[in-house]
């Protein structure tokens, strides 16, 4: 049993779901369903008998332990977090409490159950903190992709709270020998995504012939991972990753995001022509720059590489396409 937090939200569910297509092993899914997250993306799995879903977070200590003691998972994956940066610069309260503060639960809680364990089972338990790229802070131009040590400078309350919570699991391991594996990602792409990010934001704001917002000159760089890559990384770590250890998982694909938003009218054009024969490339406007935007982030994914044997698959190109075919697939169905 695979104990799953933040599994309703993008990527989450998809692993959830890539799990389920190769493994039969169950997996409680705890998420408190916040705007990000959709049941909808879970419903093939509602009358599995290998699926089980608990509302509630992980702020929530008493239902945290209340889970441990119930379905006594072997593994915990946090996926659990607010992970926009627009929200964050608005409004850091929710931040901070779920990124900081429960992630500071789930791991006390964790380790009380983890004390608890005997032999193999306590032997082979792990912890897995998924984290981002946006800790090292923001890189130049030609400036080598940060490695798992490099230090982290976040600079949005977004990142600086996703960087607290690492460093409270990077103490646990330290102080309580609490079996602690940490992941850091690169910008994800794929199914499921919630429309505030920019490719599926893109996507939707071609199809209804709304202006196309990029920040400043679009110059700002960002590395691409499909989110089925980041999962089979993920499934990887679980199995064969080394407790104690940091790993960063990229996609390889560094891009500007005038780049990225190009790329997807470019599809557009040929897969999903607007009527008037105009190209969706019209659609584009620059906008004010956000506060405190951070140039590029890259990773350097050596490590996994070299001793795991992960490297993505998918090429931005090819994942873009069957992202927006998704995306249409979708937008087909709910016009019906």
């Amino acid at each position: 049993m695979i104990l799953i937090t933040g599994g309703s939200g993008f990527i989450g569910a998809n692993f959830i779901i890539n799990w389920f297509n190769e493994k039969d092993e169950p997996i409680v899914n705890l998420d408190k369903l916040t705007y990000a997250a959709n049941q909808n993306n879970l419903l093939t799995l509602n009358k599995s008998d290998k699926y089980f879903f608990e509302k509630g977070s992980i702020e929530d200590s008493s239902l945290v332990t209340s889970l441990l003691e119930k379905y006594k998972p072997r593994a915990i994956i946090n996926f659990a977090a607010e992970s926009h940066v627009d929200r964050s610069i608005l409004d850091s309260n929710t931040f901070i409490e779920t990124n900081i503060l429960g992630t500071h639960v789930l791991l006390k809680n964790s380790l009380n159950y983890f004390e608890k364990l005997n032999g193999v089972q306590k032997d082979s338990f792990k912890f897995i903190q998924i984290s981002t790229d946006e800790v090292y802070g923001s890189l130049k131009k030609n400036e080598p992709q940060s490695i798992e040590e490099s230090p982290y400078f976040p600079n949005s309350p977004y990142s600086a709270s996703k960087a607290s919570g690492d460093h409270l699991t990077r103490a646990w391991y330290k102080t309580y020998g609490f079996p602690v594996i940490t992941s850091n990602c690169t910008n994800n792409y794929g199914p499921f995504q919630n429309e505030e990010k920019l490719i599926p934001l893109t996507i939707s704001f071609c199809l209804q012939g709304k202006k196309l917002p990029i920040y400043g000159d679009g110059s700002n760089i960002r590395d691409w991972l499909y989110v089925k890559d980041h999962c089979d990384a993920l499934s990887l770590i679980l199995e064969s990753g080394k407790t104690g250890e940091t790993y960063n998982i990229g996609g390889k694909n560094e891009l500007k995001n005038l780049e990225v938003v190009n790329k997807i009218c470019n599809i557009l054009d040929k897969i999903s022509p607007k009527k008037d024969g105009k190209s969706y490339l019209d659609q584009i406007t620059f906008v004010e720059d956000r506060p405190g935007h951070d140039y590029r982030y890259g990773l350097n994914i050596s490590k996994i590489k070299s001793h795991l044997g992960w490297s993505p698959k998918e090429n931005f190109d090819s994942g873009l396409k069957k992202t927006i075919e998704w995306y249409l697939k979708i937008n087909d169905a709910s016009k019906r």
